[in-house]
């Protein structure tokens, strides 16, 4: 069995990405989002952790988190979000899909990957190329042609507080495609 390790940084910043079982698009359904936006705000009044970008795409998502100081608890935190949302979402919408005898055997229901990825923010050049990155994907998987169309991120909220030129800033829409990590 592997032995994962995981960033152990306390008070730092973290990337993340989070996938669906067999890539699942469940968050086409607005009902989903929410659930997903409830959960994520009731872990935080749990364990607090500040967002600082964030992305929902239908199969998966991707942000960065700044922890508090003498804290590294962030796959507690995901630990917390994935149950709370998988159990709002099953009463819901209930099971449609067999569970693979792995699952079924610790238990589990397939709403996630059991695994996330996770990047330790080294400096501030990798902190804005993450946001960029964050930022970019609705477009990198084609799901919007103008980053701006994309409701469920948070790059309005860093073009209302001047992180980001105007929406249509053609220097700044270069900035972030350039910094897309080459995917």
């Amino acid at each position: 069995m592997p032995n994962y390790k995981r960033a152990n940084f306390k008070g730092g910043y973290y990337f993340f990405t989070l996938v669906t079982c067999n890539r699942e698009e469940l968050f086409h359904k607005e009902s989903a989002c929410n659930f997903l936006r409830e959960t994520i705000n009731t872990t935080r009044s749990r364990h607090p952790f500040e967002t600082i970008a964030f992305c929902l795409l239908y199969n998966h998502l991707h942000c960065i988190w700044k922890l508090p100081e003498n804290d590294s608890g962030f796959s507690m935190r995901w630990s917390s979000i994935k149950g709370l949302f998988s159990k709002a979402y099953l009463k819901t919408n209930g099971c449609k899909k067999p569970v693979s005898p792995s699952h079924f055997q610790k238990g589990e229901v397939c709403i996630w990957q059991r695994r996330f990825w996770e990047h330790q923010i080294r400096d501030e050049n990798d902190l804005q190329n993450h946001i960029d990155y964050i930022h970019y994907n609705p477009v990198k998987h084609g799901l919007v042609k103008n980053i701006e169309d994309w409701s469920w991120s948070t790059y309005h909220k860093f073009v209302k507080e001047g992180f980001y030129g105007q929406l249509n800033d053609f220097e700044t829409i270069n900035r972030i495609e350039d910094n897309n990590f080459g995917e």
